[in-house]
């Protein structure tokens, strides 16, 4: 089966796409892209839906990578099958005028009312119901609708559902190969625990408990690496102002990023509250099992289902647990060692590119065949 992967996504800043993309590879697919990064973020985009006086700016710059992709698309071989990349609530239309009788899947990790909800810039009115309207356009538009979790599933609305496949997100192959030894002499001397969290600080990722678990760290042998910036960044450094022990990164390179996560004994996943936060299973806890960190995040149905024994769980919103689940781990270094195993079993057994896609694979040979057409 050819495929193209199509859309305005980054694959470097989202790698969830690039990540499929290689596991239907790996099952034999050929795969080609059809790509034009629309150049803003999850963050800029949000912005943009908040400030509806800037969506002429968003309209200008899509209509440029549209025009794009509509040329690139006809150069291309004719696809057996288009998947949208993440964030294509837009791309979805353009590739069903495009691909008019090819079956299309949409990559649909996260809804522009749920990310918006989330982000506190949307409790409902006219902005809620456009949102929402943005969201079942997309999904009227797909073949089928590609989610991460059972939780993101039961959240679609009910008519889709039956069209709908769980993927996890899974971890790119950059993170498998920056694995540590788990049995380095660092991680067996009275060296400091070294803990280490990247993210955009959205709620989601609950980033001021991690502030308020680190000021109760101060003076404990935990060292801590901060990295990312966003809408909580500055709430979190004062709840962490009073630990020295801690350094704050606002940016790291894609490329570096796995590296700098393998150094580290422990990768932090997510502790916020809220309904999202409760449905999710974050990128971080995925790449940071790949590169053989042990695991510490919130006890939540999907992640507690993902991961089972292979990590560290605290009640979401409790710095104190986290805090406290930091502090054993620095102290009883063969837990830590076995944190770190089974992390790192469980990324290998689960979470590459050709074994996250199983499901996806499985359901895209009970799509009808279709001829394709390019317009």
């Amino acid at each position: 089966m050819r495929v193209t992967v199509f859309g305005t996504y980054d694959a470097k800043a989202h790698p969830r796409v690039a990540i499929i993309a290689d596991g239907l590879r790996a099952h034999g697919h050929e795969v080609q892209e059809c790509n034009a990064p629309l150049g803003l973020d999850t963050a800029a985009r949000v912005a943009i839906l908040a400030q509806p006086w800037r969506v002429p700016v968003l309209l200008g710059t899509l209509a440029r990578r549209w025009l794009a992709l509509a040329r690139a698309a006809r150069r291309q071989p004719r696809p057996d099958l288009v998947l949208v990349g993440y964030l294509g609530h837009f791309d979805v239309r353009l590739a069903r005028r495009l691909f008019r009788r090819t079956p299309i899947v949409l990559d649909h990790l996260i809804g522009a009312s749920d990310t918006a909800r989330d982000r506190q810039l949307s409790g409902g009115g006219i902005k809620g119901v456009l949102l929402r309207a943005i969201d079942s356009g997309a999904l009227r538009s797909a073949d089928l609708v590609v989610v991460d979790t059972e939780e993101h599933l039961d959240a679609l609305p009910p008519q889709h559902r039956e069209r709908a496949v769980v993927v996890p997100v899974g971890a790119p192959r950059a993170w498998f190969d920056a694995a540590v030894n788990v049995d380095s002499p660092e991680t067996s001397g009275p060296s400091p625990l070294r803990v280490l969290f990247f993210g955009l600080y959205t709620p989601l990722q609950g980033t001021p408990v991690i502030g308020r678990a680190l000021a109760r760290l101060a003076g404990a042998p935990v060292e801590t690496t901060m990295v990312g910036k966003g809408q909580d960044g500055p709430e979190t450094r004062r709840a962490a102002e009073a630990n020295p022990a801690v350094r704050w990164l606002d940016w790291v390179a894609p490329d570096e990023l796995p590296s700098l996560v393998a150094r580290h004994d422990v990768c932090l996943g997510i502790f916020g509250t809220g309904p999202k936060a409760l449905r999710v299973v974050p990128n971080k806890v995925f790449q940071g099992a790949a590169a053989g960190c042990a695991i510490v995040t919130s006890d939540t149905a999907p992640q507690r289902r993902l991961l089972g024994d292979a990590a560290v769980f605290v009640p979401p919103g409790d710095p104190d647990a986290l805090a406290e689940a930091l502090l054993r781990l620095a102290e009883d270094r063969a837990e830590l060692r076995r944190a770190r195993e089974a992390a790192r079993s469980l990324a290998l057994g689960s979470f590459a590119a050709e074994q996250i896609v199983t499901p996806l694979i499985k359901r895209l040979g009970e799509l009808p065949a279709r001829k394709h057409t390019v317009t």
